[in-house]
């Protein structure tokens, strides 16, 4: 493994990376005010698992497939943006459905870990990211291989970046708590989640 000043160089840009809000953090954000802490908690842990679907490509080299085919990159990504709009979409869409019933258990949490592990396996910047991060950081006269040395630093950056979206499930649970009081407040949170699901496929799907 790369020695100490480079690890403790390692261990500062990736908490600054994963402290700085990006999509992962709106997401978790706006399921926990659609669905409740659980539906929350469960989608910062499906964004995890399919985090590691990233340290896996970027280990192995699979990743390397969206720098040489430049089309498959913007087809996955159009693809997770039209994923993210309909999910916000049907959101808003059901935002009055149940409005009496706040979504602590049955199905919802088990949806949100399905349609975030579903959007972070979507989402080629992750895969780019890790591509492009883990080997500033790897030692190539280490005893470790390189894919290994990868697969242990690809696991603490899916680690510190789900520290920060259980942050923001913390924090989105305490203002859902107040606009959750009533029914008409549960819709009004519904449709604020929803519209940063869609707002944040707009913005995957125009970014450049």
């Amino acid at each position: 493994m790369p020695g100490f000043d480079t690890l403790l160089a390692f261990i500062i840009a990736t908490a600054i990376f994963a402290y700085i809000p990006g999509p992962a953090m709106l997401y978790a954000t706006a399921q926990t005010l659609a669905r409740g802490a659980r539906a929350g908690l469960m989608a910062a842990l499906g964004i995890h698992v399919g985090g590691y679907v990233h340290v896996l490509a970027a280990a192995f080299g699979l990743a390397i497939l969206f720098d040489l085919v430049p089309p498959l990159y913007i087809a996955l990504k159009l693809i997770g943006a039209a994923y993210l709009i309909w999910l916000g979409l049907q959101m808003i869409r059901t935002r009055n459905a149940r409005v009496n019933a706040v979504p602590q258990g049955g199905r919802d949490p088990v949806r949100a870990f399905r349609q975030s592990m579903t959007v972070e396996i979507l989402n080629p910047k992750t895969a780019l990211f890790f591509v492009a991060f883990l080997p500033q950081f790897s030692d190539p006269t280490a005893a470790l291989p390189i894919w290994a040395q990868l697969l242990i630093l690809g696991t603490v950056v899916n680690i510190v970046f789900s520290s920060a979206d259980l942050v923001c499930v913390a924090l989105a649970h305490r203002m859902s708590r107040l606009l959750t009081r009533t029914g008409q407040a549960t819709a009004r949170a519904k449709t604020l989640g929803g519209s940063i699901l869609v707002g944040l496929g707009l913005t995957v799907a125009l970014d450049r």
